[in-house]
Order: C-alpha cells, then structure tokens, then sequence
C-alpha cells in the first residue's frame, strides 16, 4: 500500500496554478500529494486525482445540476460534504496524512466545509485570501489553521503569493509529520475541565486536585468555540469525564446575542450521550459577555456591567434568564446515559459574582436554582454548597466528586465483566 498522501483541495477552474504550485512543493519535500477539485466551474484535464464529478457524487449530486439548478451556496456546500466524505474514508484507510485548501471566499468555504468532517488532529490548512477577518464561521470547533495569502490567488503564483504558497506547503508537511510522530505514541483518555478567566482559581485548584489522583487534565476555555470543541472530543473518544466548571455557553447558545455562543447547538449533550460521568457548576452564568462598551444591546445597558478588559464587556443576567437556563440545563442532563452531578456554590458562580463583585445577585441566582430543582429528574443529585466557585474548598470537592463518579464506573464496569465471564462459564 502506498503512503499517506496529503489532500490539496482547490476549485481549479480558478486555483489550478495554486493548486500545482503546492502539489510541486509538497512533492519535493518527499510527500505524496493527491489534488482534489472542488470547483464546479470547467477545468482543464490532467491536474486532479479526484475530480469534481466524483466529488459531486459523494455529495450526492453531479456537476451539471449543481451548475444549473442548484444556488450558489448550497452547491459550496455539496461539494464541501462530498469533498470531506471522500477524505473522511482516506482517513479511516490510513491513506491520509494531511488536508491543505487554497481560495477565496468560495474555496475557503468548500474546504473548511470538508476539514470540519475530519477527526481534531489530522492536519488541516487553509491558505485563503480571507484569512485576515474574521474566520470563525469556516474554524467552528475544528483545528484548521488559516494562512493569508497577502496577494489574491488569482492567475497563477506571484511574486508575493508563490513565497506564501512555499511556506504553506511547507507548513503542512511538518504538520503532517508532528502528528505522525504523535500517533506513535499511546496516550489515555483526559478529563475535561471548562474554564473562564473569573472561574481561573476554581479550575487551577481542581487541575491540581485531578492530577494529584493520576489523571490527564485538558482545560477548555469557555469561548464558544472551545466548549464545542470539547463536545466534539467527547464524541471522538478522548474524554473519559466531564468537570464543567464553566457552563456560560449554554447561556450564549440560549441568548445568542452574547459573544460566547457555542459554534455548534446541543452544549451539555456529548457527555450524556456518550454516557461518561460529569460534574455540572454554573460558573460563569451571572452574566452575558460582550466586546467593548459601545457593542452591549441598548435594552441591556441599564443593568451592572463589569468592564472585564478593553474588548470584554461582561452585563449581569436577570432572574428569568437564568430560569430558562435552568429548564434547559435539567432537560439536557435527563437525557444523559452516564452518572451526572450538579454542584452548586450559593455564594456565587465567578469572581465578580462573588459577595463584594459588581455582579453579585444572589436573587437572580435564585432563579436558576428554583427551575433546575423543579426540572432536573430526581435521580441526579444536586447540592448547594456555601461557597463561592473559586474557593479551593469548592473546587477539590468538585474534582473528589467527579474522581469518585469515575471510580464507581469503573467498579461498575468490572463487575459486570465478572458476570459477563461467569455467564460464559
């Protein structure tokens, strides 16, 4: 069997000088290059190992219909599903080592569209003449690397974007071998801990506590992005327990004003539906984030604001927010196959929600643990402890409560083994 190759993805009735330009650099720094076009324009012949036909099928179209009768942005994203099928089965093969995109907007989001169905860890590059903005919506929780080219990609390499174009191939060809490398060695699953800078002393306190019991700790920022990304980690297997510390984006999925919304719906679910344990803490659920002053809703500006940082603006949550969040926190966690527990430190859920913070509202609060009582199913055990989140009281306790979670599995998981085998006895 031949080695892995890595991906060259490029609509090459517009990016085909782009495109051989990488497959030429990649190629001589001893990789195998494969050339996928995922244009639906007309290209000359010779290029591609893939074509656009055979990537239009996997989307489960052709290229004429796309052409003719599909819109502009529904036949991108045909060709980015069909594209990331069709590198999806690479993958599983052992027959990829890497994915690099090169385009505009158009390429940008075939390709991204592709790398997103791809495993956190394979590789995955996209030199784009967007790159500069904001590239969010093409990252979602996906480790895709962005390169700007600088120059437009258009007629072929330039003086400026074939220097660019250089550094890409070169980029992803030691990407390819750091993961190859890494793939080599055998590493156990983690516990994921979610975090915000106003949870910081919380989460270092239970990092601390999880490694002293022998455990790997991946901490997650509460972004949006990071939360989804742990989700989706939790799907892929890396995770064997959940300490969420800091469930704000459950609050931005819900009020998707706030800058922090999950990349991805269903925030609180992985877990469950996986079946691992988890330790729930509303940290950060006091208050809504913003960027600067000037971008707070103007029906929102007449509440307490922390002015966090220049760009982070953070205004206190109502009552009947968090009672929401409360109904739709207890409907998530029913639904979950894997033990579950809910802490709750009453004096407060962050640094400035804490008794002396600006955002301190222990009325407000009260909401959200009125409506999670009256909706969570009874068999999940709740407790209010007095405390606030960043005491390192709390934060042991909360880490001793997941470690114990996680031992009564694995006793679990034992005895059933004994019975399994005394079964076939």
């Amino acid at each position: 069997m031949e080695p892995p190759s890595i991906a060259i993805l490029a609509t090459l009735d517009t990016k085909s000088g782009e495109a051989a330009c990488l497959k030429r650099s990649i190629e001589d720094r001893g990789r195998l290059a494969t050339v996928f076009d995922v244009g639906f324009g007309k290209s000359s012949p010779g290029l591609a190992s893939v074509g656009a036909e055979e990537v239009a099928s996997s989307g489960g179209s052709t290229v004429a219909r796309l052409r003719s009768a599909y819109r502009r942005d529904l036949a991108m994203k045909t060709m980015g599903e069909g594209a990331g099928k069709l590198l999806r089965a690479r993958h599983e093969a052992g027959m990829l080592a890497g994915v690099i995109g090169v385009g505009g907007n158009q390429g940008t989001a075939i390709a991204s569209i592709a790398m997103r169905m791809l495993p956190i860890g394979m590789p995955k590059l996209i030199v784009s003449t967007v790159a500069s903005g904001n590239v969010r919506k093409y990252v979602g929780d996906c480790d895709i690397a962005m390169l700007f080219s600088v120059g437009d990609l258009l007629g072929g390499p330039n003086p400026v974007t074939k220097r660019v174009l250089a550094k890409a191939a070169a980029a992803i060809v030691g990407m390819a071998e750091a993961e190859e490398e890494m793939n080599a060695i055998s590493l156990p699953r983690s516990v994921a801990i979610t975090a915000f800078g106003n949870t910081h002393r919380a989460v270092t306190a239970a990092m601390e506590r999880l490694r002293e019991a022998g455990r790997r700790v991946v901490p997650f920022h509460a972004s949006g992005a990071c939360g989804s990304a742990m989700e989706r980690l939790v799907e892929e297997g890396a995770i064997e327990a959940v300490l969420d510390l800091t469930t704000h984006e459950l609050l931005g999925e819900l009020y998707p004003e706030d800058i922090y919304a999950p990349v991805r719906p269903g925030r609180l679910t992985a877990a469950g539906r996986v079946g691992i344990p988890q330790v729930i803490v509303p940290g950060g659920l006091e208050y809504f984030c913003f960027g600067a002053p000037e971008t707070i809703p103007p029906h929102l500006r007449n509440r307490p604001i922390h002015h966090h940082n220049p760009y982070n603006t953070n205004v206190r949550t109502s009552r009947e927010e968090l009672a929401r969040v409360g109904a739709v926190m207890a409907e998530r966690l029913n639904a979950s196959a894997g033990p579950v527990e809910v802490l709750i430190p009453t004096q407060g859920w962050s640094e400035v929600g804490s008794p002396g913070g600006v955002l301190h509202d222990p009325e407000a609060n009260a909401g959200f643990i009125e409506s999670l009582r009256e909706h969570l199913d009874p068999s999940i055990t709740i407790r209010e402890i007095e405390a606030t989140i960043n005491e390192a009281s709390f934060a042991r306790l909360a880490a001793d409560t997941l470690l114990a979670l996680l031992a009564e599995k694995c006793h679990n998981r034992s005895a059933s083994s004994i019975r399994e085998t005394a079964n076939s006895e």
